[in-house]
C-alpha cells in the first residue's frame, strides 16, 4: 500500500469515516458521491452525518476519532457492595492490611491503595497508633469466611497478616515431623485429612491465638491457610469437633514419635527437668479436683499436668494433663518407661531433676535401683534447721556457681550423708547458705562423685522448667482453656508442646537470639504481614520490612532448595518487601 492508496482506500473504520465526513463538509462534495466513494449506503451517511453533528454539540471535551488516553493507572470503578464491606469494617477499626486480608479471602482482588481511597472519600481518618495487643485480637468481624477445603496451589497472589507462620515448615520438613504427623493415629475427616487438620491446630498455637472461640480473624487470612495446604483455617466449631474424637492413646504416640525425632537428633540431654502446672477451668468443674495454683496463690477446680524438659535444648519431651492425685507420686515413673520403652537399656538419660513434692522417697529408692541419678531438695523441717544451723564453721565450703550471663555467684555448702527413713539407705545431702534466702537450701542426690559446684547448678537449672510452664501460660495460654473435658485438654496440650519446640528449634538456628522466649521469637520474627504468590514452581513469601527481618531472612535461606511434598513439592522462598 502506498501513502496515496493508505488515505484514499482506508481500512480503519474511524478513518473511512473521518475521510468520508472531510470529503463532504471541507471539500463541499454531494452525499452521493461521497457515500459512492466510500461504500456507504445514502441513509448511513446521512446518519454518520447526524451522529456527527451531535457529538461537536454535546461532547466537546472529547473528540469523535481522535480519543486521547489519559496517563497513569486506571482508577477502579466502585461498587456498592464492596464499598459497604470495606466501610463496615472500617467501622469496627479494622487496618487497612487487615481488610485487605479479609477480602482476599472472599475472592475480591482490590489493592490497599484502593481500600484507602475508598475509605477517604468516605470521610474517615488515619486510625490512631494502637498496641500490639489492640492489633492481634481485633473485634471479630460479622462477614462470612469461606469454607475450608484443600488449596489446589494454582498460580495467584495474596496478602495476609500472618505470612510468618511459614517460617516454620522448614523445621516441619526438615526435622521429618510431617511424616511423623501423617503416621500419628490423629482422625482425618473425608474433607480435611490427618496432616492439613494438625497442621491448623500447630497453626493457632504458633500465632499467639489467645482462645477459638473469641477471635476468629484468623479464619479470613489465607497465609495461615496455606501453612496447612488449606484456603484458609477451618471455623472454631471445627476445631471443637475435631478433638471429641481424640483420646490420650493418640496424643501418647505422638509424643513417643516426637522422642524418637530429638533423640535422633541429639536434642536431648542426660538431664530432664520435671514439674507440676495447675491448668484451671473457670465452668462448671465438679468432676475436677482442686490443685494448688502458683500464679493464683489458692487452690482451685483444675487439672494437674506433669511436663518434662531437656535443659540444654529447652525442647519438651513429654507433657500429660490426665494426672490424678493418688496417682502423681508414681508420675515419676510413667516418665521413664516412657522415655525407656523399647530401650530399657538407653544410656543417655542420667539425671532427673525435680521439686520435693514431686515424688515420695520410696520412689527414690526405685530409681536408684534403675541406676537412674536425681537430684531434688529436701523438705525443711525445724529439727533439720537447727542441726545445720550448730554445725561448726569447718564444716562449710565456700563455693563459686555459674550464672546467666558469664557471671558467677559466692554460695557457702555444707555436704554431708544422711539416712532417709523411707528412701532405706544414705543419700548425699548439700546444705546451701548465702544465696538470699532466710533458711539453707537442702539438695539430695544418689550421686556422690559429681562436684559440689556442678551439682547446685544442674538443680538451678531446673528453674528454667518453671520459666518454660509461665511461658506455656503467657503465650500459649494454657490457663484459658475452653472445655472441661480432660482429654481434650490434654490434646490441646500436645499441640502446644509442639509448637513450643518448634520455636525452640527456630531459636537455635537464629544465631545471637537462642535465649528469647517464644512470645519475643514471635514479636520480633513471626508477627509481620505481607504477601504471598504461588507460582508453578514456587511459594514466594514477601515479608514486610522490620527491624529483625534480615536475620530471619539468612535463616530461611539455607532452606530454600527444600521441597515440602504436602505442598505438591513446591519450594518457599522467602524476600523482603520495600514497605512496612
Amino acid at each position: 500500500m502506498t501513502p496515496v492508496d493508505y488515505f484514499n482506500k482506508p481500512l480503519a473504520i474511524p478513518q473511512k469515516q473521518y475521510e468520508a465526513l472531510r470529503t463532504f463538509f471541507v471539500d463541499k462534495r454531494k452525499a452521493e458521491d461521497v457515500a459512492r466513494c466510500f461504500g456507504y449506503r445514502l441513509s448511513a451517511f446521512y446518519s454518520l452525518i447526524r451522529d456527527f453533528k451531535t457529538s461537536l454539540k454535546t461532547n466537546v471535551s472529547e473528540d469523535f476519532f481522535f480519543k486521547t488516553s489519559k496517563k497513569g493507572r486506571r482508577i477502579k470503578s466502585k461498587t456498592p457492595a464492596l464499598v459497604s464491606l470495606i466501610v463496615a469494617l472500617r467501622k469496627k477499626n479494622f487496618s487497612v492490611p487487615d481488610i485487605k486480608t479479609m477480602l482476599d479471602a472472599k475472592g475480591h482482588t482490590v489493592s490497599e491503595g484502593y481500600i484507602l481511597r475508598i475509605l477517604k472519600e468516605e470521610g474517615f481518618a488515619r486510625l490512631p497508633r494502637r498496641e500490639q495487643k489492640t492489633k492481634i485480637s481485633p473485634e471479630c468481624p460479622q462477614i462470612d469466611a469461606p469454607k475450608s477445603r484443600l488449596l489446589s496451589l494454582q498460580p495467584e497472589k495474596f496478602s495476609s497478616n500472618i505470612p510468618g507462620l511459614l517460617c516454620f515448615l522448614p523445621y516441619l520438613a526438615n526435622y521429618d515431623l510431617l511424616t511423623t504427623i501423617e503416621q500419628s493415629l490423629y482422625p482425618e475427616t473425608k474433607t480435611i485429612k490427618r496432616t492439613p487438620s494438625l497442621l491448623a491446630f500447630l497453626a493457632l498455637k504458633l500465632s499467639n491465638v489467645r482462645r477459638y472461640s473469641v477471635d476468629d480473624l484468623w479464619c479470613m487470612d489465607r497465609g495461615g491457610g496455606l501453612f496447612a495446604r488449606l484456603n484458609v483455617l477451618p471455623k472454631a466449631a471445627w476445631f471443637s469437633s475435631y478433638s471429641h474424637r481424640v483420646t490420650r492413646t493418640m496424643n501418647l504416640d505422638f509424643l513417643r514419635r516426637l522422642h524418637t525425632i530429638w533423640k535422633s537428633h541429639h536434642l536431648l540431654g542426660d538431664t530432664a527437668n520435671l514439674d507440676f502446672t495447675t491448668i484451671p477451668y473457670w465452668g462448671d468443674a465438679t468432676h475436677l479436683e482442686q490443685n494448688w495454683s502458683g500464679k493464683r496463690h489458692h487452690c482451685l477446680a483444675s487439672m494437674l499436668a506433669v511436663l518434662a524438659q531437656d535443659p540444654d535444648s529447652g525442647l519438651i519431651d513429654y507433657g500429660d494433663t490426665t494426672v490424678l492425685h493418688k496417682d502423681e507420686h508414681a508420675v515419676i515413673l510413667e516418665f521413664l518407661d516412657f522415655y525407656k520403652e523399647g530401650q530399657p537399656d538407653d544410656a543417655i538419660l542420667k539425671y532427673l531433676v525435680f521439686d520435693s513434692k514431686f515424688t515420695n522417697y520410696e520412689n527414690l529408692g526405685k530409681l536408684d535401683e534403675q541406676h537412674i541419678k536425681f537430684v531434688t531438695i529436701r523438705r525443711r523441717g525445724k529439727k533439720i534447721i537447727e542441726h545445720i544451723t550448730n554445725l561448726p564453721p569447718s564444716h562449710r565450703k565456700k563455693i563459686r556457681v555459674a550464672c546467666a550471663g558469664n557471671t558467677t555467684r559466692t554460695m557457702f555448702v555444707t555436704e554431708e550423708k544422711i539416712f532417709l527413713k523411707g528412701y532405706g539407705k544414705e543419700i548425699r545431702q548439700l546444705a546451701i547458705t548465702g544465696h538470699g534466702k532466710l533458711k539453707p537450701a537442702l539438695i539430695i542426690t544418689n550421686d556422690f562423685d559429681l562436684p559440689i559446684e556442678t551439682m547446685v547448678r544442674k538443680y538451678c537449672r531446673r528453674w528454667l522448667v518453671e520459666k518454660s510452664i509461665s511461658e506455656q501460660i503467657e503465650f500459649f495460654h494454657l490457663n484459658r482453656v475452653s472445655s472441661s473435658l480432660v482429654i481434650k485438654v490434654d490434646f490441646d496440650f500436645t499441640m502446644t508442646i509442639l509448637a513450643h519446640n518448634l520455636y525452640r528449634l527456630l531459636a537455635m538456628a537464629l544465631e545471637r537470639y537462642s535465649h528469647l522466649t517464644a512470645m519475643s521469637l514471635y514479636e520480633k520474627f513471626i508477627f509481620n504481614s505481607g504477601e504471598i504468590e504461588i507460582t508453578d514452581e514456587a511459594i514466594h513469601v514477601r515479608l514486610k520490612k522490620k527491624r529483625h527481618l534480615p536475620a530471619l531472612l539468612t535463616t530461611m535461606q539455607q532452606y530454600s532448595d527444600v521441597p515440602y511434598p504436602h505442598l505438591d513439592n513446591k519450594k518457599l522462598l522467602f524476600s523482603g518487601m520495600s514497605i512496612s
